[in-house]
């Protein structure tokens, strides 16, 4: 086992932005303005679990469909730039459906806004190039930001304000715009 310090705090980052739980409290505040109460324990964890699983077995589900990591991790690249382009301009491409009040918690909030197509994306694509240990420990702080930011995120709506969302949006849209090219052109080699 080779813990980095540089691997975790740089796939944290990437999956941070991706998450982009932050960018979300809008509509975590809909959605708890719609259900009542949202478990945040819950959400949290099973969003965990989802993204460690994925990072485990998502690998063999490739293998068995004949994809490559590499493969994956440039269509990956296509999802993070996608993502990013929506944060960056403020434009949807993802459309949220409406939810069910029992299972608010888990669906939509753990899966697909937490540990959604992006994130999954991006932790397959991470793994091509980080250490898996590493990547676990940046999933389980995202888990710990993500249960804070739930906990808090009519607090924190209220000291950043709209308008300081926006910008935490928009500064890791672009952050992750350049991940995605990165990711794009070190995977897209090995294709080639």
């Amino acid at each position: 086992m080779q813990l980095d310090l540089k691997e975790i705090v740089t796939t944290f980052m990437v999956l941070f932005a991706v998450i982009d739980i932050v960018g979300n409290i809008p509509i975590i505040i809909d959605l708890r303005k719609k259900v009542g109460h949202i478990q945040s324990e819950k959400a949290s964890i099973i969003a965990g679990i989802i993204m460690i699983l994925f990072l485990f077995i998502g690998n063999e589900m490739l293998s068995l469909i004949g994809i490559g990591v590499n493969s994956f991790a440039v269509a990956g690249a296509f999802v993070l730039f996608f993502i990013a382009l929506e944060m960056v301009l403020g434009i949807t491409l993802y459309k949220h459906e409406d939810t069910d009040v029992s299972t608010a918690s888990i669906f939509p909030l753990a899966f697909p806004l937490i540990a959604g197509p992006g994130s999954l994306t991006t932790l397959l694509s991470l793994r091509a190039e980080f250490r898996i240990e590493n990547i676990i420990i940046a999933v389980i702080i995202n888990v710990l930001v993500i249960y804070l930011v739930l906990k808090t995120s009519a607090k924190i709506e209220k000291i950043i304000g709209k308008t300081g969302i926006s910008i935490i949006r928009k500064v890791f849209g672009v952050v992750l715009l350049a991940i995605s090219v990165k990711l794009f052109t070190s995977n897209i080699k090995e294709l080639l």
